[in-house]
């Protein structure tokens, strides 16, 4: 019995098992290369070839943003009423609108802002000299003299000052302005009535960041707890 069997199965079309698998295979692969090559049983027959992640990455390498103009938009100094300065009242701020617009190209824009960082780099250095010899004559501030209390600014000359041998973008940092100062940008922005009721306002704000939280100790008593009784809750 199985020798009918195993030789009707050898007269199909005269193949062994493994040739006719290999047969059915070729003429499954030769009818798919025909058609998608996306579709195909065998990778190495199509044509597709995938871009390499390399390249790709070097194409998204050579995207840039360019920049061409600069647009800056000028705003009037105007009383602040938004910040809490250190000592005194009259904070800076600016209009609700701007009062000018310029604008500038590239080149143009970073020598506008080196020729203002170097002229406050030159005020700073003024006030410096000033001080120092302030200082002199007063010998560290422990006598009295009319020469120092009568020098200003317009008394140091740009000859003693060494800006050409100092690095601008290095040394600018803004510095804090006093009282005095932050007066008189006000008045020289057209502001001629300054409100003195932010000087007690802020000088209130200043007392009241000194004392913080609660006389609690190891305990809290909801009674007189200054916390609980703000609806806070009590650290201790």
């Amino acid at each position: 019995m199985s020798g009918i069997l195993k030789r009707k199965f050898e007269e199909v079309e005269g193949a062994s098992p493994c040739s006719s698998l290999r047969e059915s295979e070729e003429e499954e692969i030769s009818s798919t290369e025909s058609g998608d090559s996306s579709d195909s049983v065998n990778p190495s027959a199509s044509h597709f070839s995938p871009s390499s992640i390399l390249k790709r990455e070097k194409r998204m390498r050579t995207r840039r943003v360019h920049f061409e103009k600069v647009t800056v938009y000028y705003f009037s100094r105007r009383q602040g009423f938004t910040s809490v300065p250190s000592q005194g009242g009259s904070t800076l701020g600016m209009s609700s609108r701007h009062s000018c617009i310029r604008q500038y190209t590239l080149g143009e824009f970073a020598m506008e802002q080196e020729k203002i960082h170097r002229d406050m780099l030159r005020d700073h250095l003024k006030e410096e000299k000033l001080n120092s010899i302030r200082l002199r004559l007063t010998k560290n501030g422990s006598v009295e003299s009319e020469e120092a209390n009568a020098l200003t600014l317009d008394d140091i000359s740009d000859d003693d000052l060494d800006i050409d041998n100092t690095e601008v973008d290095e040394y600018f940092f803004l510095q804090p302005l006093t009282t005095k100062k932050r007066r008189a940008l006000l008045r020289s922005s057209g502001v001629k009535k300054i409100d003195v009721e932010e000087k007690h306002e802020l000088r209130a704000i200043r007392v009241s960041r000194e004392d913080c939280g609660c006389d609690c100790r190891l305990f809290c008593d909801p009674e007189t707890c200054t916390c609980s009784l703000a609806g806070i809750k009590c650290q201790v």
